[in-house]
């Protein structure tokens, strides 16, 4: 098998319809009797990047969209900037977008202006996690402080009751475990999201294991489907958690670490040796940028619009 560096798209064998029609929508990924996949994405063109790879739908990591800003995810990003990126992204694909709404940037009215933007730039859900506005990241070396049931309660039914879109999503993110809590809290807790509102639940943990997950999973004997983020638990095998019941597994960042990775390696590179030479061959060529800002078709729209463009 080729190794990572050596693996691209063959976009002649791409064969992912990029139109509205072909792709489920947010709800249908969410409610599937089959294990489904979102990949992370932060930014126009990593979305146009995990569409074509044929990921059904697009996970807009607030770690990942701050991190690109050169932010750090305790809502150091503005919600106007993060909408104007999650706006790029949506102009780019026609895959479904879950944007991770944090704590909701504010109560639940902060939360019912979101969704009405949300929905109006065709993004297909939010997720909103259970804690205080302003957040912190999931795996800052910080106490997490986890918002109160009735508080965040009164959020998702403020989301549900201003959605005006019958498959616009809402996801509650349930960060207990992340903030030390027990497993019956956390159950109790999301007893009270689904009677609130929630289209399904998402069940987060920073263990190296998915001894939680899995754990909850056994005793979640709700309606909302259970979505995870296997970032810290990534070597459990993904059938672990299809036995489990696991509705959705969220790649919740690789495409930005990625991404660093390649970028720290070759500015590098170039440093130490006062040349470019010596990544030429490894790093995307000028023609394939041009492939996916899609050139093709302004160079046809200028053939149609411009005064002696033939």
């Amino acid at each position: 098998m080729n190794t990572f560096e050596d693996r691209t798209i063959n976009h002649t064998q791409v064969t992912r319809a990029q139109n509205f029609e072909m792709n489920p929508s947010l709800k249908t990924l969410i409610q599937s009797a089959d294990l489904e996949f979102l990949m992370e994405a932060h930014n126009g063109l990593s979305a146009k990047i995990v569409a074509e790879t044929g990921f059904k739908g697009i996970w807009a990591s607030g770690l990942t969209m701050s991190s690109s800003l050169g932010l750090r995810d305790c809502n150091e990003a503005s919600w106007s900037e993060v909408l104007q990126q999650v706006e790029y992204m949506r102009d780019s694909v026609e895959i479904p977008i879950l944007l991770d709404g944090d704590s909701g940037f504010g109560d639940f009215n902060n939360v019912r202006r979101l969704v009405e933007k949300l929905e109006k730039r065709g993004v297909d859900g939010i997720c909103i996690e259970d804690k205080v506005f302003p957040k912190r990241n999931s795996f800052m070396k910080t106490p997490q402080q986890l918002a109160d049931v009735e508080e965040f309660s009164g959020k998702l039914k403020a989301a549900k009751d201003t959605q005006k879109r019958a498959d616009f999503c809402v996801v509650a993110r349930l960060e207990g475990f992340i903030a030390g809590a027990s497993q019956n809290e956390v159950l109790t807790r999301a007893h009270l999201y689904q009677e609130a509102g929630a289209d399904a639940l998402l069940v987060h943990s920073k263990l190296n294991d998915a001894q939680q997950i899995l754990g909850f999973a056994e005793q979640w004997q709700g309606n909302a489907p259970l979505i995870i983020v296997p970032t810290t638990y990534c070597g459990v095998a993904t059938d672990d958690f299809r036995h489990a019941g696991i509705s959705v597994a969220i790649w919740a960042n690789h495409t930005l670490r990625a991404s660093i990775a390649a970028m720290q390696a070759a500015c590098l590179t170039v440093f130490e040796e006062q040349s470019v030479a010596a990544i030429e061959s490894s790093i995307t060529s000028i023609d394939e940028i041009m492939r996916i800002q899609n050139c093709d078709e302004l160079y046809d729209a200028e053939k149609k619009y411009l005064p002696n463009s033939n």
